[in-house]
This record gives structure tokens, C-alpha cells and sequence, in this order.
């Protein structure tokens, strides 16, 4: 066996331990965000110069752990289609994914993005890409021709904020809050026929 095969096992080896303590910080910092390295290698079920190895300083780890979930984030609305798939069904496989993001890394979620460019790369994608089928969505029907597309985006982001926030505690009902969500967004909560006359 040369050399190069060896080492394949030993980087999918070293991804994992990476993944397992990011997925620690997530857990222990959502419940104290204060907790230290050392508590985080413990949840880890890795040795406290492992985690150092991997991550100079606390703040190193953090900003690890947010690149991480707004990779997450990022795949959570390419990976519905936003661009070819019907813009229905896009919105509601996007929403659906980015809530099981945000409930599933909220802690990394709220974080103020760190100064990385390639997070703020993705964040722009996202931004770009729904804007896109906002507008795709207009022009199949699905929104009212005299939408504000500026403002259904910022009610959308929202009603997703919300979602994540207050019902965290039903991760496994992530289609139900989707559905809630969309139908939200596009059928509001008044009654038809009770608008106001313009």
C-alpha cells in the first residue's frame, strides 16, 4: 500500500473529530455560552489537546463552528432548487431545510457573521438566490402581481426567524413549521374578504 492510501483513512479520520467537536461546541455552547474548551472536549469525547490541536484559541473554534453552519445554511437553499425547481416547491423544500439548520445549529446561527469572506460569500449567495425565486415566483402566479418582493423577502426571513426561535423544542415537526411558514407568507391571517378598501 503506498503512502498516499494510507494517509485516506487518517483525513476522514481527522474530518470526523473535526465534525464531532463542532457538533459538541454546537450542544454545549447552546446551553452555556460560556463553557470552556475543556467542557467542550469532554462533550466531544475527545482529549482537551486534541481540540487545541484542531483549533488555536475558543474564538477560533467558534468562528469554525459558524463557518460550518452557514455552510450548512448556504447548501440548505442550492440544494432545493432555487433556480429551476417550481417555485412552490423550491420555497417549501428551502424553507424546510433551513429550518432544520437554524434549529439544529442555533447557536452558530445567531452569531454575528465573523469577518471571513467566504461566509460572507455564502450569505450574498443566499440572499441572491432568493431574491431570484421571489421573482420567479411572481412571475408564475404564486405572489400577487403588485408584490413588494423587497418586503416579502424580510417577512419570509422573519417568519423563518420566528420559527426557529419559539419552536426549537419541535425539531422532528420541521415539515409542519415549513408548512406553517409558507402558508403564512403567502395567505397571511386574515379572513378573505375582510381587506381594507384601498
Amino acid at each position: 500500500m503506498d503512502q498516499k492510501s494510507r494517509q485516506r483513512p487518517l483525513r476522514a479520520d481527522a474530518e470526523r473529530t473535526v465534525r464531532a467537536i463542532l457538533e459538541a461546541a454546537e450542544r454545549v455552547l447552546s446551553s452555556n455560552p460560556a463553557a470552556t474548551m475543556e467542557q467542550i472536549a469532554e462533550a466531544a469525547g475527545v482529549a482537551r489537546t486534541t481540540v487545541h490541536r484542531r483549533f488555536t484559541s475558543r474564538e477560533a473554534l467558534v468562528d469554525a463552528l459558524t463557518a460550518w453552519a452557514t455552510r450548512q445554511f448556504h447548501e440548505a437553499v442550492t440544494s432545493a432548487h432555487p433556480d429551476s425547481a417550481p417555485p412552490l416547491v423550491a420555497l417549501y423544500q428551502a424553507t424546510a431545510n433551513v429550518l432544520r439548520v437554524k434549529i439544529g445549529w442555533g447557536f452558530a446561527m445567531s452569531r454575528t457573521t465573523p469577518e471571513d469572506p467566504d461566509v460572507a460569500r455564502a450569505h450574498a449567495d443566499v440572499l441572491d438566490q432568493c431574491d431570484r425565486l421571489f421573482q420567479r415566483a411572481l412571475e408564475a402566479g404564486v405572489l400577487r402581481p403588485d408584490t413588494d418582493l423587497a418586503w416579502a423577502r424580510r417577512v419570509y426571513y422573519a417568519l423563518i426567524h420566528e420559527a426557529a426561535q419559539n419552536r426549537s423544542d419541535e425539531a422532528d415537526n420541521v415539515d409542519e413549521l415549513a408548512t406553517l411558514v409558507v402558508d403564512t407568507l403567502l395567505r397571511g391571517m386574515g379572513r378573505e374578504g375582510s381587506f381594507l378598501s384601498p
